[in-house]
């Protein structure tokens, strides 16, 4: 979900107005994908490399999200949407792990769709620890490191999309996305609707999969 600041920037108004505007985003988007029959959607909202933006911002980030799961954990709750975070979540403030802890346990039992979202996250990280698990368990093979991933309990990787122009992963989801489609717009993230992700679906749809073979 790129494009916050950017989006700010060109309004002349502080970033946080933009991260503000995201998070509006996210809300119209879990709102609007309800019935597209989606088994799990991951946003990646704080990445492991965040924290070397300033204080300040990654405070806005961090109120934000407490602020999210807050007023928003009843109606995820009552649409039957499960709340995952994958990244190393139990390294931020007490307060916010808790929030955190809670509302993935008062979801656990739903099965309408996974919200996943990426908490203090990155990938390379991601395929170490897993590497580490496996080995302490056994021979190391794809299947055994997959075992371990923070997503073992997600449906594979479909479909990858970044907004706001940008043309890498940088450091997400990357043994995942081994062979997702990768699909990149210019929209920022602030303005991006469910409209864009049904663009998105469609032209997923038209594209051949082959997975290395003929």
């Amino acid at each position: 979900m790129d494009g916050n600041g950017r989006w700010a920037k060109k309004r002349f108004l502080p970033r946080a107005m933009g991260h503000s505007r995201g998070v509006e985003a996210v809300r119209r988007l879990v709102r609007g994908v309800r019935d597209y029959g989606l088994e799990a959607m991951t946003l990646y909202a704080f990445s492991s490399e965040n924290w070397r933006r300033p204080p300040e911002e990654v405070s806005d980030l961090m109120g934000l999200l407490k602020r999210f799961i807050v007023s928003d954990i009843d109606e995820i709750a009552a649409n039957g949407v499960r709340l995952k975070i994958v990244g190393d979540y139990k390294a931020l403030s007490a307060d916010i792990v808790e929030l955190l802890e809670d509302a993935m346990a008062r979801t656990a039992g739903n099965s309408v769709m996974t919200l996943a979202i990426a908490l203090n996250y990155g990938s390379q990280q991601e395929i170490a620890r897993a590497a580490a698990a496996a080995a302490a368990k056994g021979p190391i093979t794809p299947e055994a490191i997959e075992a371990e991933l923070d997503t073992a309990d997600l449906p594979p990787l479909d479909l990858l999309i970044r907004t706001s122009g940008e043309v890498r992963l940088s450091n997400f989801l990357l043994w995942q996305a081994a062979y997702a489609e990768m699909w990149f717009t210019d929209v920022l993230w602030p303005d991006f609707t469910p409209q864009h992700l049904m663009d998105a679906l469609d032209g997923f749809g038209q594209r051949e999969r082959r997975f290395g073979g003929r």
